[in-house]
């Protein structure tokens, strides 16, 4: 997993960069207690694949798959602009294992922190 580069950033894109890095932290994706506490209660995902997925049913595949194959997923290109004062869009790239899809997550502060409130994945090619 890269780091994004954080100059000029304010706190509040800094916390949800930093969520979002511990989701994909494959020590977070083995733990549901601790990537549960990141989800919002209201989370809603449009995955790669185009499932949609709700907190519970992130959860739950969570604990059933794991949701980690054990290959780290690189997120690259990590961007970060704050909405309002509770709400933080943040965009990047990922490649899982050769699967690569440009990203686009919602983060709101809540009286737990900064969650993850919105996830929408769509794949690419890369070109070259």
């Amino acid at each position: 997993m890269t780091e994004p580069h954080r100059a000029g950033h304010n706190a509040a894109v800094t916390a949800a960069i930093e969520g979002e890095l511990r989701l994909l932290d494959p020590q977070v994706r083995r733990d549901p207690a601790q990537f549960e506490r990141l989800l919002h209660a209201e989370f809603t995902e449009t995955g790669a694949s185009g499932r949609q997925w709700d907190r519970q049913a992130m959860v739950e595949a969570l604990s059933e798959n794991g949701l980690d194959d054990g290959i780290p997923i690189v997120a690259s290109n990590m961007r970060g602009v704050q909405l309002a004062d509770d709400l933080v869009q943040l965009t990047f790239d990922t490649d899982n294992n050769g699967r690569h899809a440009h990203r686009s997550s919602l983060w709101r502060r809540t009286e737990l922190g900064w969650q993850i409130w919105f996830h929408q994945g769509t794949l690419f090619t890369p070109e070259g």
